[in-house]
């Protein structure tokens, strides 16, 4: 049997309106009448109606999170946290895949379909500011490199920072030549152009020449694509002796093509990689990598977007970062 407000009502000894105030969080509720109510609410098992709010609030109760790729391990993960985070709040959270193209993107970021969803969190590749600026209506939070100081809120970390760091762990084990796989020219690699800069940084700072023929580029970053650059940096008569993967599914495919070669990691080459899938934590030998505070990312994301839901309209857009930690691992120590 679903209870209804009219039976909490009769269970605390007080009206309707007062159950109401205390659902939706209303602070005016004296503290010895909330604590009635909420009583009552737990002996009953209540739950409230959110259809039926959303509906007299003219909302859907529905959000999206709209990636470039599902199959990106990143993304996957990221989702899992929006969708704690969102249904924390009542909300459903519908997922969009835009294969990060532009008409895609254009449709999420326009809300999708008429009046379907109260909110949207992007990670665009191809629009820009320009291009988001020109939409309007839809409540939105940016996630990614590609447009950030823009027209929406943006969650991100810092990418040059994280790049930064775990390439001077790299030179800090003694290793000099160190290459960069995933390097990206296209418009759409803002990231790998941030994480670039990053290694370049923590080359100059401890005295190593930058070498182009160690950059390897990747028109996308999964496993074969790592492979695939490990494999012609190698035919090409380059050795490194570290490999810095501008995320971890290149990194795992590097491990591939450095043990097809005959190559130790991390005794011949270290490797790295960035982002802290769970498949780094089981490869053989698992990955170091930088490992982004997902959960917070989720968290700010859905947080930001409530607030515009909620009807905040005049703050301008806020561009938080969050934090990441550099994760050790037995890719760049031996056991």
């Amino acid at each position: 049997m679903r209870h209804r407000l009219k039976d909490v009502a009769e269970r605390a000894g007080v009206s309707v309106k007062t159950v109401s105030n205390v659902v939706n969080g209303y602070l005016h509720v004296r503290p010895d009448t909330r604590a009635r109510v909420e009583e009552a609410i737990a002996e009953l098992n209540y739950r409230p109606n959110l259809s039926a709010r959303n509906l007299r609030k003219g909302r859907t109760g529905v959000i999206a999170l709209a990636v470039p790729e599902l199959d990106i391990p990143y993304f996957a993960e990221l989702a899992r946290h929006v969708v704690t985070a969102a249904a924390e709040r009542g909300w459903t959270v519908l997922i969009d895949q835009t294969g990060g193209g532009a008409e895609r993107e254009r449709v999420a970021a326009a809300g999708i379909g008429d009046h379907m969803i109260d909110g949207l969190i992007l990670s665009p590749l191809a629009l820009t500011a320009e291009d988001l600026a020109g939409l309007d209506g839809t409540p939105m939070v940016l996630l990614g490199e590609r447009v950030d100081h823009g027209p929406a809120d943006h969650v991100g970390i810092d990418n040059v920072a994280a790049a930064r760091e775990i390439t001077a762990h790299l030179v800090g084990l003694g290793r000099r030549r160190i290459a960069a796989v995933g390097s990206q020219r296209t418009p759409e690699g803002a990231s790998a152009r941030l994480r670039l800069a990053g290694y370049a940084a923590a080359l100059a700072d401890a005295g190593i020449a930058y070498d182009e023929a160690l950059v390897a580029p990747a028109p996308a970053w999964h496993r074969a694509d790592g492979a695939a650059a490990v494999r012609h940096l190698l035919a090409a008569g380059v050795r490194p002796d570290a490999v810095f993967c501008f995320n971890d599914t290149l990194a795992l495919g590097a491990l591939r093509a450095l043990h097809e070669a005959g190559l130790r990691v991390p005794e011949d080459v270290a490797v790295a990689g960035f982002d802290d899938i769970e498949d780094g934590r089981f490869s053989v030998p698992t990955l170091t990598t930088i490992a982004p505070d997902k959960e917070r990312i989720g968290r700010l994301a859905v947080e930001m977007l409530a607030a515009r839901v909620d009807g905040d309209r005049e703050t301008p857009p806020r561009d938080l970062t969050a934090p990441y930690r550099l994760t050790p691992r037995e890719s760049t120590h031996p056991h």
